[in-house]
């Protein structure tokens, strides 16, 4: 039987709804499936967590001989923990301290995968954390040059060529080589997965920009990407109109968009999937996925927080922790 891949799951924003939504999710399920988690945090976060939803579990208690026990890489915060839906540095830099120690788990081998549960950004910029969200913070921690967000669903994949920035820095972004980047980067994913995708690149400007009526990038930029891609053999086309290519993969005629900004992809994947679709980092030396859902302060400590998104996310973190990574 093949060995079970070891998850390690990040708490996120500790005084946000990670800590409840990974409780609720290890205790749907059974004691031996837990054994295949170490959670990075602070039990002192989790069994309060614990307390909030009822999970009844235990946690970091192997060194007595408690099988059953939640493993748990106890990360040092030097503070108290943080009030529970509050936005405070102490919650910003105890996240990037989770993220810090589980990059060092998988680049070190002793994870296979990462699982990340929200971050507020606000308080990991207030902790002088500058990065524009875990996307940004997983390059800068692996040395990687540039990485790129996916989106998966049942019915809807997409990936984007930018992501936390203004719209007209979007716009900017755009550049036949990111494009071309974004697409050779989803192509591996899906390859690495067992399947070559259907391919589909969104356009930038309204109808592609109508011949250059409403702007010339999608021609100028977008199209050569595309031409390029196919060369290599990559199922691509495009680009096409945005208010029509989104629908049309949901419906089947394409296993992937690509995004050119953050709500063009959010937006669609939202509506069609908002508990269930996960946040994917390519482009990295290691796996990690994350919820697709931020720290709803404003119910964080009541217990109400909903896990489906979080075991979607293991879900998806032990499928791509099992797929060989492409040479």
């Amino acid at each position: 039987m093949a060995r079970n891949p070891k998850v390690a799951v990040t708490l996120g924003d500790p005084a946000g709804v990670g800590p409840e939504v990974i409780v609720k999710a290890l205790a749907s399920m059974r004691s031996e499936e837990r054994r295949d988690f170490v959670i990075v945090g602070n039990i002192e976060a989790l069994e309060r967590a614990d307390k909030a939803t009822g999970a009844g579990l235990r946690y970091g208690l192997e060194a007595e001989g408690n099988v059953d026990a939640v493993a748990v890489d106890e990360v040092a915060l030097d503070a108290p923990l943080p009030e529970i839906g509050k936005v405070s540095p102490i919650a910003g830099e105890a996240s990037v301290r989770y993220i810090t120690r589980a990059v060092e788990l998988a680049m070190s081998g002793q994870a296979d995968v990462i699982v990340t549960a929200p971050i507020n950004k606000e308080a990991m910029n207030l902790a002088g954390h500058h990065h524009d969200g875990h996307t940004g913070l997983l390059a800068h921690l692996t040395g990687s040059k540039s990485s790129f967000m996916l989106l998966a669903s049942e019915r809807l994949n997409t990936i984007h060529v930018s992501t936390h920035i203004s719209l007209k820095g979007a716009i900017e972004r755009a550049t036949t080589a990111r494009v071309l980047a974004t697409i050779e980067a989803g192509h591996r994913h899906f390859m690495r997965l067992g399947k070559k995708a259907r391919i589909a690149v969104a356009g930038l400007n309204p109808h592609c920009g109508e011949n250059g009526l409403f702007g010339t990038e999608d021609a100028e930029f977008l199209a050569p990407a595309v031409e390029l891609a196919q060369a290599q053999g990559i199922d691509v086309v495009g680009p096409i109109s945005a208010d029509t290519v989104f629908a049309r993969a949901y419906n089947g005629a394409f296993d992937l968009v690509i995004a050119q900004y953050h709500d063009q992809g959010h937006i669609p994947i939202k509506l069609v999937a908002f508990e269930t679709a996960v946040n994917v980092s390519l482009g990295l030396p290691i796996d990690r996925v994350s919820v697709d859902h931020g720290t709803a302060f404003d119910i964080a400590g009541t217990g109400k927080a909903n896990h489906v998104n979080m075991l979607s996310a293991i879900a998806y973190a032990r499928l791509m922790a099992r797929a060989p990574r492409l040479t």
